[in-house]
């Protein structure tokens, strides 16, 4: 019987730091996941929510987007699905993703992750697009389906 306590005590033992381990890994990736408007609302009750790493999602304003010469510098600006008055200008220094678009034909979303900083710009790590547009069928193609 003592033998079988002992590997129970050791049982919890490793489920307790296994169960340790697995908490302190989400909590030190979990990322916020906000619209810019909620992003807005946050930081004006706390402005030291600025420097929480967080997601924003967004729609790309069209025309929106600039390059800086000679450098990997991207500038856009995405405003919120719900209330497109409330834009946010995102600066990204990476390579855009193929999906990224600025063009009026299309509707592009985009999630970018990173801070907003003091100057009011969102300083992404990293942008994730989706192009609605690319992946619906056309009508002609409705229409022979």
């Amino acid at each position: 019987m003592a033998k079988n306590g002992r590997f129970m005590v050791g049982l919890v033992g490793v489920a307790a730091v296994v169960t340790y381990l697995i908490w302190t890994g989400v909590s030190d990736t979990m990322v916020y996941y906000l619209t810019p408007t909620e992003l807005e609302a946050k930081i004006t009750a706390d402005p030291t929510f600025k420097e929480v790493g967080v997601k924003v999602s967004g729609r790309v304003v069209p025309g929106s987007h600039e390059e800086a010469p000679g450098e990997l510098l991207h500038r856009f600006v995405i405003h919120d699905v719900d209330s497109p008055d409330v834009t946010m200008t995102i600066e990204y220094r990476n390579v855009l993703p193929d999906t990224f678009s600025d063009s009026e034909s299309m509707t592009v979303d985009a999630v970018v992750e990173g801070r907003f900083r003091e100057d009011g710009v969102f300083e992404a790590k990293t942008v994730l697009t989706k192009c609605g547009s690319r992946y619906e069928a056309t009508p002609e193609e409705l229409a022979a389906g």
